[in-house]
C-alpha cells in the first residue's frame, strides 16, 4: 500500500468515526468535546517504524511517554512491541501501570532526583544522565557496585535550531546534556568514560517539530563519531548502545506522512553509516510522529457571529485541548473540517472564518482565517492530527474540565467500534481537584 492510499484510507475512517461518534451521542449537546483516536492508524506507524530500521542493528523502540500519557494508549504500544521513554516520576508509573516491564523503560529527564535515580538503578531501567553533576551522583549511589540496567550520558552536539526554538535541543546554550563544543567538553566526556565503567551509552537528541531531517542526522552523526574515538581510546567497545531519540516531523499541513520513518533513516545512513552495522544497540524514542496523524479532536459550533467583518465559530475546544496551537499559531498551526449536526462533512462554498474556543482570552482561536463551509450552530468542528500531546495534556485554564477519549477502529462494513480511553472529567471533579475538601482551612487560618 502507498502512503498516499494508507493516508485515504485514514481520513476515510477519521469521516466515519466522527459521523458515528455524533451519531451515538459520544460528541454533542451534553458531550461537546471528544478526542478520538484511530488504533489502526496507531499500529500502521508502529509498523512502519519497525519495517524502517529493520537490519543487523539491535534496536529498541521507546515511545516518549509526555506525547500521551494515557494509560490504555500506553498499553497498545506496549502490546505492538515498543518500549516506553519516561521523564518524570508520573509518567513512569503510567508506564508500569501500561504493563511495561523495567528492562523496556527509559529513564531521560535533566532533574532527576536521589529517589528516583535509586529507584532506577534498583530495578535495572535505562538512564541518560544529564551531566557531571548527575554522573558524580550515581557514581556515589553505586559505591562501586554494577548497575542493573544501561547508563548513558546525553551529550550535545550543538548543531543549530530547528524552525521552533522551543523544540530544539541541540542549541548552543539548549538546557539538555553536555555541550560538546563548549571548551573542553569532549575531552571531559572522555575522561568520565575512562572513569566510569559502567558508563555504557551516550544519548543525543536534536529536536522534534521543525527540526530538518539533515540537522537531526548532522547531530546524530556527531554522537556517533564521538562513540567511535571514545571506543578507539578505550582500545574496546565500552559504548555499546547509542539512543538517538526521537523527533521525526509531523506535516500538519496535508494528510500525507511526510517526511518517513524511511526517510530519516535514508539521512542517518549517509551521516553515520556505522551506525547501523550491528555493533551498537541502538534506542529511539519517537511520540508525535507515531500517533499525531491518527488523532481527532471534535467539537461543538455553539455560536457562530461576525466581527469587523470576520466571521466567528465558537466551539467549545480551544487553549485547554490546543494549548501550543492557541499560544504559537505561527509554529503549531492545525488542520481544520467542519461537519454539519449529523456528523456528516459540509461543502459548498468557502467563507474566511475564525475559530475560537471556549476560554476567557481573546487569542484563543484554533484556527484564523481558515477557508471552511459556511459553519452553523450545532455543526462539528474538527481539528485534525491532535493524536499526540493535544488531548492528553490538558491546560486547566478557566477550570474547563477534560474530555473524554476514545479509541476506534473501522470495519470493513464502515461500521466503527469505541473504546473509552479516558472518561470526560465532570465539572464536580475539577471543583474537588481544586481544594474542595480544604475550602474552610484559609478561613481558619485567618481566625486562629
Amino acid at each position: 500500500m502507498t502512503s498516499e492510499s494508507a493516508a485515504r484510507q485514514r481520513a476515510d475512517r477519521r469521516t466515519a468515526a466522527l459521523a458515528q461518534a455524533v451519531g451515538g451521542g459520544l460528541l454533542g449537546p451534553h458531550a461537546p468535546v471528544v478526542g478520538l483516536l484511530d488504533v489502526d492508524g496507531v499500529l500502521a506507524a508502529v509498523d512502519a517504524l519497525h519495517e524502517a530500521f529493520a537490519g543487523p542493528a539491535p534496536v529498541q523502540h521507546t515511545f516518549a511517554a509526555k506525547a500521551c500519557g494515557l494509560v490504555p494508549v500506553l498499553r497498545l504500544l506496549a502490546d505492538a512491541g515498543m518500549g516506553c521513554e519516561v521523564a518524570s516520576p508520573g509518567e513512569l508509573e503510567q508506564a508500569l501501570a501500561a504493563g511495561f516491564t523495567y528492562d523496556r523503560l527509559v529513564f531521560d529527564s535533566p532533574a532527576k532526583t536521589v529517589e528516583e535515580l535509586e529507584f532506577a538503578l534498583g530495578h535495572g531501567i535505562a538512564i541518560n544522565l544529564d551531566n557531571f553533576q548527575e554522573l558524580a551522583r550515581v557514581d556515589r549511589l553505586l559505591a562501586g557496585r554494577e548497575t542493573s540496567g544501561p547508563v548513558g550520558l546525553r551529550v550535545n552536539p550543538q548543531v543549530g535550531a530547528g524552525a521552533i526554538g522551543a523544540m530544539s535541543t541541540a542549541t548552543a546554550t539548549s538546557k539538555f546534556g553536555v555541550a560538546l563544543r563548549d571548551p573542553g567538553a569532549v575531552d571531559a566526556v572522555i575522561d568520565a568514560f575512562e572513569r566510569h565503567p559502567w558508563l555504557t551509552r551516550l544519548h543525543a537528541h536534536v529536536g522534534s517539530q521543525g527540526c530538518p531531517l539533515p540537522l537531526i542526522a548532522e547531530g546524530i552523526g556527531a554522537a556517533y563519531e564521538l562513540a567511535e574515538r571514545i571506543n578507539a581510546r578505550l582500545g574496546h567497545a565500552r559504548i555499546t548502545g547509542i539512543d538517538i531519540g526521537g523527533g521525526l516531523p509531523v506535516n500538519f499541513a496535508g494528510e500525507d506522512d511526510r517526511p518517513t520513518y524511511a526517510d530519516h533513516v535514508a539521512g542517518l545512513r549517509a551521516a553515520a553509516p556505522g551506525l547501523f552495522d550491528g555493533r551498537y544497540t541502538l534506542v529511539t524514542e519517537f511520540g508525535r510522529s507515531l500517533l499525531a496523524k491518527s488523532g481527532t479532536i471534535g467539537t461543538v459550533v455553539e455560536y457562530t457571529k461576525s466581527a469587523g467583518g470576520r466571521r466567528i465559530a465558537v466551539t467549545h475546544a480551544g487553549a485547554q485541548v490546543a494549548t501550543r496551537t492557541v499560544f504559537m499559531p505561527g509554529a503549531w498551526p492545525l488542520r481544520v473540517g467542519v461537519l454539519d449536526a449529523s456528523g456528516r462533512p459540509k461543502h459548498g462554498p468557502a467563507e474566511v472564518v475564525d475559530i475560537a474556543g471556549p476560554c476567557c482570552f481573546a487569542g484563543d482561536l484554533t484556527a484564523t482565517a481558515a477557508e471552511l463551509p459556511a459553519i452553523e450552530p450545532g455543526d462539528v468542528v474538527a481539528l485534525y492530527d491532535t493524536g499526540a500531546y493535544y488531548f492528553s495534556s490538558h491546560f486547566s485554564y478557566n477550570s474547563l474540565p477534560r474530555p473524554a477519549v476514545y479509541g476506534y477502529r473501522t470495519g470493513a462494513d464502515g461500521q466503527v467500534r469505541f473504546a473509552l480511553v479516558r472518561e470526560a472529567q465532570s465539572v464536580r471533579e475539577v471543583v474537588e481537584e481544586s481544594g474542595l475538601a480544604q475550602a474552610d482551612n484559609l478561613v481558619a487560618l485567618r481566625t486562629a
